[in-house]
């Protein structure tokens, strides 16, 4: 695990996820120090993360959604690492947190919780020695709080929600029930 990570998101518990390039604007404007980046493909990804860095400010890729990087191979992180020097990614494929654990990078494992075989995914990541990322990210972020108790009694690693946290009760309620951080793509929370 990476501890320069997780306090950054103690620090910091709101992270600001974006979507285009207005939502980046609007970011760097925050106090957010983290920023998800959800958008973008292989030929302006650099210029986004660059963006991100020279204000200060973490820079995360969610690999699954930039255009032009494939589907789940090592040298995509390569690419991410060496040539957009993003900080991290974000994935829904452990495959890729190997790869980017090995390079020193900040990892995010992303689940979406829309049943119990989620629940079963998390706890077999876990037992079954899979890399284990830095957090992993619960979707939707409001799920009931005995959801999150529960993912974090099996989860090895700290727990952050994101998905539909629209408002500061949201923030609230996931913080208060045991996630160490929430993303989101409403700019109101943002500024909470």
């Amino acid at each position: 695990m990476n501890r320069e990570f997780i306090e950054k998101l103690e620090n910091n518990p709101v992270i600001a996820a974006v979507k285009d390039d207005k939502g980046l604007e609007k970011a760097l404007k925050t106090e957010c120090e983290i920023i998800f980046i959800l958008y973008g493909d292989i030929c302006n990804i650099s210029d986004i993360v660059e963006e991100i860095k020279s204000d200060g400010k973490v820079a995360m890729v969610h690999m699954d959604l930039i255009a032009g990087l494939g589907s789940g191979k090592d040298v995509a992180v390569d690419y991410i690492k060496n040539t957009v020097k993003a900080d991290g990614i974000i994935t829904t494929k452990g495959s890729l947190i190997e790869r980017a654990n090995q390079l020193g990078m900040y990892t995010v494992l992303r689940y979406f919780v829309i049943d119990s075989m989620a629940l079963v995914n998390i706890e077999k990541q876990d037992r079954h020695g899979i890399a284990q990322p830095d957090v992993i990210e619960i979707l939707p972020g409001i799920v009931q709080p005995k959801i999150i108790k529960k993912i974090n009694s099996i989860s090895k690693v700290p727990v952050i929600a994101g998905g539909l946290i629209s408002d500061r009760e949201d923030v609230m309620n996931a913080l208060n029930n045991g996630v160490l951080a929430v993303s989101s793509t409403n700019e109101a929370v943002w500024e909470l």
